[in-house]
């Protein structure tokens, strides 16, 4: 076996290592590895084609791999790299642990072989948002940013770039999610990020508890020279981070005396100068301004001046899949909001609007109770409700006779009950509130399959 004990001694030339989960990241994980001289072998219990035809991209690397089952040989390593699709408590990892097999996963195992400073973002809202406002903030003359993890693009897929070209004032801001962080070792960034904590993922991790500790579990290794940056406007963060080694660094709504601060007209620096004027930034709607308030405290840390940060907020639009208003036909407006895989998201989703919003809720239902959107709902402009999916039943009884709703079977069925029902001034509004596999591999294939069915009602 591997000694993983000493992040700085881990030498994996010539030792086995199988990938479990032959995913974007497992991929990533096993073609870093290969590279790095181990013997690699990866295995993903699925048939399906992306997973296929990952298996097909490995062997050209010289990867051996299987799909469709887990045999015998995965057994036979001397670490494991997991995916972040596979939880802890699998009998596979059970099995393994019973073996002695250490197991770690993608994000840990990429961060081995970098030391480039990391900036991780986490949260149950705004994460993805606020690493690509980040990023533009961080991408400046004395720091090259390059973004990673769970918003699309392997840690490991970075890191072996890295390898190949090295290059100065590097700086990672990844994105991590709790599943990223069952399998943590070293894993140390400079500055963690917590945009906020709700409930979410509770089909995987069973508790709130267990939730927050996957989350936390981002700065273990953190000592006194690192930074959190965390929302103070939720209380369960403040609990989460109290007492901590590491320097906290707030960020708040409401709150006045920190790095930067809002008022009813301006965001302001901590001396009191405005910084610039809300009405000056480009992303609307009230969450966004909180995510600008976490990734200004954060670039401010890295060094980048308030000018920078000024601009960017000036300048950034969004990010696919966020809110993203990308069709009006016949005067509706078409809004795509994929990525609110949680209630939390749907809430901001539907008190963004003034308009009358045919929402379109659906998917796989990850243990959330669609009963707390109704107050939501009710002090907001939602007038029709559409449920789709495998969470279709469960959304048309939760919410009732609260507003009017239809339960149809897919989202090719709910587009074109929502053109159906919508009329000239109207917002259709796609805000799922849950995962989308039950009939897409991901949130962006989803996304892009809602604005595809939309936009073929221009050529109708």
């Amino acid at each position: 076996m591997i000694d993983i004990s000493n992040r700085k001694k881990i030498n994996i030339r010539d030792k086995k290592i199988t990938v479990i989960g032959l995913g974007m990241s497992g991929t990533a994980a096993a073609i870093l590895a290969n590279h790095l001289g181990a013997r690699v072998f990866g295995s993903d219990s699925s048939d399906d084609f992306q997973v296929t035809d990952n298996g097909l991209h490995l062997l050209k690397n010289h990867i051996a791999s299987e799909t469709g089952l887990h045999s015998k040989k995965i057994y036979d390593a001397d670490l494991w790299i997991i995916s972040p699709g596979i939880p802890k408590d699998a009998d596979i990892i059970k099995k393994a642990q019973g073996r002695g097999i250490p197991i770690v996963g993608e994000i840990e195992f990429a961060s081995w072989y970098t030391d480039s400073p990391i900036v991780a973002v986490t949260g149950s809202n705004g994460k993805t948002t606020t690493v690509h406002i980040l990023s533009e903030m961080c991408q400046s003359k004395n720091i090259q940013s390059i973004m990673a993890g769970n918003m699309g693009i392997p840690f490991s897929e970075r890191v072996l770039k890295e390898i190949k070209k090295p290059k100065q004032n590097l700086a990672y801001i990844l994105e991590i999610s709790s599943f990223q962080m069952e399998f943590v070792l070293h894993f140390c960034p400079k500055i963690a990020i917590y945009t906020n904590l709700s409930p979410d993922h509770l089909d995987r991790h069973g508790t709130m508890d267990e939730y927050v500790n996957m989350k936390m579990k981002m700065v273990k290794n953190m000592g006194d020279d690192g930074y959190i940056v965390f929302n103070a406007d939720d209380p369960q963060l403040i609990m989460a981070v109290e007492g901590h080694d590491s320097t906290l660094a707030p960020f708040s709504m409401m709150r006045t005396g920190l790095t930067y601060s809002i008022d009813s007209k301006n965001i302001n620096t901590l001396t009191g100068n405005p910084l610039l004027s809300v009405d000056d930034i480009a992303l609307r709607g009230k969450h966004n301004l909180s995510n600008m308030l976490c990734a200004a405290t954060s670039s401010s840390l890295m060094g980048i001046s308030d000018k920078h940060i000024a601009n960017v907020m000036k300048t950034f639009t969004g990010v696919e899949h966020r809110l993203e208003n990308f069709a009006i036909i016949k005067d509706v407006t078409y809004i795509n909001d994929s990525k609110a895989t949680n209630l939390d998201s749907v809430s901001v989703a539907i008190q963004s609007f003034n308009k009358p919003v045919v929402l379109i809720l659906g998917g796989r239902n990850k243990g959330a109770d669609f009963r707390l959107l109704l107050p939501h709902i009710k002090s907001s402009h939602v007038r029709d409700i559409i449920s789709y999916g495998e969470a279709g039943g469960q959304i048309s009884t939760a919410i009732g006779d609260a507003v009017r709703s239809v339960q149809v079977t897919d989202l090719n069925s709910a587009v074109k009950t929502a053109q159906r029902l919508a009329a000239p001034g109207d917002v259709v509004l796609l805000s799922p509130g849950c995962a989308s596999f039950d009939q897409f591999a991901n949130f962006e294939e989803r996304g892009q399959y809602f604005k595809t069915k939309v936009m073929e009602m221009m050529v109708v």
